[in-house]
């Protein structure tokens, strides 16, 4: 029956293993754990035993701890090693007397050797005296979780090929590319290879073949690619806003959000917005790029245009996964507690699912080309920016400029609440001069 819920696939997480910890010590069984966890049975006793601890009573410094036989505190024998040179000392003390005794005999407990296999929730640990068990299992959730994702890690790292399998390549791709091919051109002339033209490129930066990366002509040419350290980390908030999800709707209408970040010498960066269909164009200033800086930019907004006029115009926002809009449930929800927006996420690495306000952005950049500094930028030089693109006419308006466009079908109050004016089209300057003037 556990098998139909939805989610039983998914990986125990701590608080499934803080359960299951203080389940065994209560002394239930797995089958009422994994009941409650949506998970069948055979899932904890699995996870008992592979994530157990090993834990040795401490018996005094005159007893060998590596001594397994049940006979340990009542055997007197001497010797059993056969040794011509005997040494006096009883076998019991020996660390070799598990190895050499004819009459060794494990001691065992049936507890390990049987659900629950670990001494959790043992009568006996209240009185540890009666146990005479040296190698003791215990189960703690925390180093459970520790050693599975180190395990999680490790099974992921290295590759996928033996060493014969891997030189056998070598012996095909490394003279192919001393010669000047490509691994793409290498790959296609010889499909036995199975493999891609990126794990080629992977297992030559890894040294993995006898070619380097100063051998590929045109590697050594190109920089190496950024890591993105600002994305979402918490999936959760993607359930239900993806790209997928955004294109169910079907809408006709939506609005694209992004934020352009300053030089280094400044933390300010300006949140911005793009109408698809009205192809309006709005820029904000932010002190930092935080989820609580774009909050505070939604909650200006509604409180200067109306809870309403928000909804009519930013009822469907769709923007990358930036760490800014981590917390997309704080900006849908309105100052009095309405919903007023609905936020969707584009693909990850997928910037051209939002691609107009990516390509409105190139415009901004002539006045504010990259590696300006935003720290002496005021929200008045941002809205001159902005009217001088609005006021640009578009060949998908047929001519028409965005601000008459948005007036026509939002009215002049709503643009003049944005602090949106219409320029005159000998005016419109879109270089740096435009801010330097001013």
């Amino acid at each position: 029956m556990s098998k139909l819920i939805p989610g039983n696939q998914k990986h125990l997480t701590l608080n499934d293993r803080l359960y299951i910890e203080k389940a065994i010590n209560e002394g239930r069984t797995f089958k009422d754990i994994a009941k409650n966890l949506c998970k069948d049975p055979t899932t904890i006793s699995k996870e008992v035993k592979a994530h157990r601890l090993s834990v040795w009573k401490d018996h005094g410094l005159f007893v060998n701890l590596k001594n397994f036989c049940e006979h340990r505190y009542h055997c007197r024998k001497t010797n059993a090693c056969g040794k011509i040179i005997r040494c006096g000392i009883k076998c019991a003390s020996c660390p070799t007397c598990n190895q050499h005794c004819p009459d060794f005999k494990r001691e065992r407990c049936q507890r390990l050797d049987r659900a629950p296999y670990v001494c959790n929730g043992c009568p006996k640990q209240l009185t540890p005296s009666k146990c005479h068990i040296s190698q003791k299992y215990r189960y703690d959730a925390r180093f459970a979780d520790r050693k599975y994702t180190e395990l999680l890690s490790s099974s992921r790292a290295g590759i996928n090929r033996t060493r014969k399998e891997l030189q056998a390549i070598d012996r095909v791709v490394s003279p192919l590319i001393d010669q000047g091919q490509s691994p793409y051109q290498i790959l296609t002339n010889h499909p036995e290879i199975d493999m891609s033209v990126r794990t080629m490129y992977q297992y030559i930066n890894d040294g993995r073949f006898c070619a380097r990366n100063i051998d590929l002509k045109r590697k050594t040419k190109f920089k190496p690619r950024k890591c993105h350290k600002t994305q979402i980390t918490d999936r959760e908030v993607f359930i239900g806003r993806t790209f997928d999800c955004f294109q169910k709707l079907q809408l006709d209408q939506w609005v694209e959000m992004d934020t352009v970040k300053s030089s280094r010498d400044s933390r300010k960066c300006l949140l911005t917005f793009y109408f698809t269909q009205e192809r309006l164009f709005l820029a904000f200033l932010m002190n930092r790029c935080t989820p609580g800086a774009v909050r505070l930019v939604y909650n200006h907004l509604e409180a200067k245009i109306g809870t309403y006029e928000f909804n009519r115009l930013f009822g469907t926002i769709l923007t990358d996964r930036g760490v800014e809009f981590g917390k997309p449930q704080d900006l849908e929800t309105g100052i009095k507690g309405v919903e007023r927006t609905s936020i969707y996420f584009c693909d990850p690495m997928r910037s051209c699912q939002k691609g107009g306000v990516e390509n409105v952005h190139t415009l901004l950049r002539m006045v504010l080309p990259k590696g300006t500094s935003f720290e002496f930028l005021t929200q008045w030089d941002v809205n001159l920016i902005v009217n001088h693109i609005n006021s640009m006419p578009r060949k998908s308006l047929n001519g028409s400029t965005p601000y008459d466009v948005s007036a026509e079908a939002y009215g002049e109050a709503v643009l003049k609440k944005l602090q949106l004016r219409r320029i005159d089209p000998d005016e419109v300057k879109l270089s740096p001069k435009l801010i330097r003037n001013n």
